[in-house]
């Protein structure tokens, strides 16, 4: 895709399921990845892929819950590629229960990977940014951030605030002249390990049906990410809601 070569991304949560598929993706159309995540060894195979198919991409164990963490990725896009133009802030969890099975460990999980983890990047690559009147920020909601379903309700929170958040960052940009692009993904059924960490058994069991039944690969949700990227720099595409044409959602 035109747009999409020698541009320097960043993503979170790029170890599995479709940060992986899209650092791939975006590699192909010769991008230049910088990729975070918590597991090394994901991380390192992924990256050695990339590089054997003549990509360029480098990763940095990344915990997005930490501040610095996101400010280590993009020091590290600097002073190994010279600048930043996007960040794909695709971290996110997924353990969700009723809220009368009172799992407070992951209400506070999910609120510190799927909306702190998003502010972190964000204040890491704002400065860079508007300094240099050009950006792309995606972030990777959920279709539970456009309604609210039983069993998921601190989950459907995190992901409402990132809606709010990247469609005021977007206005702000504009009143500012910044130029700094958003766009918010919205996935329905997508492989990944999402379902992997629910920790309700119900909840588990539901889901896991759900995502046998629905699932569309993580690539399909890549190709939104390169085309969001691929754009003309004076056009902004906000949101995408993507999801398997058999699912009812």
């Amino acid at each position: 895709m035109q747009n999409i070569a020698n541009k320097v991304v960043i993503i979170t949560g790029a170890s599995s399921g479709i940060g992986e598929a899209t650092a791939l993706k975006l590699a192909a159309e010769g991008a230049k990845l910088v990729l975070g995540a918590r597991r090394e060894d994901k991380l390192k195979a992924i990256a050695a892929h990339i590089k054997a198919g003549g990509g360029e991409a480098v990763y940095r164990v990344t915990d997005v819950t930490r501040p610095e963490d996101s400010a280590a990725l993009v020091a590290l896009a600097k002073s190994t590629f010279g600048k930043i133009d996007a960040i794909f802030l695709n971290a996110g969890l997924m353990p969700n229960s009723p809220l009368a099975a009172l799992e407070t460990a992951n209400w506070n999980a999910m609120i510190d990977v799927n909306i702190k983890g998003v502010l972190h990047g964000v204040a890491a690559v704002l400065p860079d940014f508007t300094a240099q009147k050009s950006g792309h920020i995606i972030t990777t909601s959920s279709v539970a951030g456009l309604k609210a379903y039983p069993g998921a309700a601190v989950y459907c929170g995190t992901k409402w605030a990132v809606k709010a958040i990247m469609e005021a960052l977007r206005m702000e940009s504009a009143q500012a002249g910044s130029n700094i692009r958003t766009a918010t993904i919205y996935p329905a059924a997508v492989q990944s390990e999402l379902v992997n960490h629910i920790t309700d058994e119900n909840a588990s069991a539901g889901y896991r049906q759900l995502y046998d039944a629905y699932e569309i690969p993580a690539a399909r949700v890549a190709e939104v990410v390169a085309f969001a990227l691929a754009q003309p720099d004076d056009t902004n595409i906000s949101e995408f809601t993507i999801g398997p044409t058999t699912q009812p959602w």
